[in-house]
């Protein structure tokens, strides 16, 4: 059974931060989510974060983009309109290839770095004119935050957070998604 009450802890420093969500996981605390205002190495490892499958998609989607150059170019350049430009042949997409190589690489970036923005919005759901979700404005300055499930546990885990370096601790009263 979870509990809908939360404790914010919240931390001035990155090292802090990474050493005080070592001690929060040792001290076996289930943390809900770490709010910060820049990505911070190696956090994604501390917290036990699956490998992300986004280079896959990305060579996946440049796959993509590779296999529409190329018939995008044999159709427009060899069968639908061929034309003699500086004495190249037209009637073959192997003997042109060198003159193609640049379009095959710009449409293979294209398309994989605009699958993959798409993408990374799509599975975080960053919606066009989606509220925030962050609980406290100081996370997009300077400040990092730790949200921790709270279970009848408030005494321990507040000693635990001061001791670890957390500038506030405060317990909120977590609104459930469906109401």
């Amino acid at each position: 059974m979870s509990s809908n009450k939360v404790i914010h802890a919240l931390y001035d420093d990155d090292d802090i931060l990474l050493s005080a969500v070592k001690s929060i996981k040792e001290g076996k605390y289930h943390i809900e989510e770490v709010y910060t205002p820049f990505p911070v190495h190696g956090l994604d490892k501390v917290l036990g974060l699956a490998e992300t499958r986004i280079s896959i998609m990305a060579f996946i989607y440049g796959c993509i983009g590779f296999s529409v150059s190329i018939l995008m170019m044999n159709y427009i350049m060899i069968e639908d309109w061929p034309q003699n430009i500086g004495g190249k042949p037209s009637f073959s997409y192997i003997e042109n290839m060198p003159a193609f190589v640049p379009i095959m690489f710009e449409l293979t970036v294209f398309f994989a770095a605009h699958l993959m923005v798409i993408t990374f919005y799509l599975r975080s759901k960053l919606w066009p004119f989606k509220e925030a979700e962050n609980p406290n404005p100081l996370t997009t300055d300077d400040k990092f935050l730790v949200e921790i499930e709270l279970l009848n546990n408030e005494k321990e885990l507040k000693a635990l957070l001061k001791k670890t370096g957390a500038i506030d601790i405060n317990i909120i009263q977590k609104q459930d998604d469906h109401e």
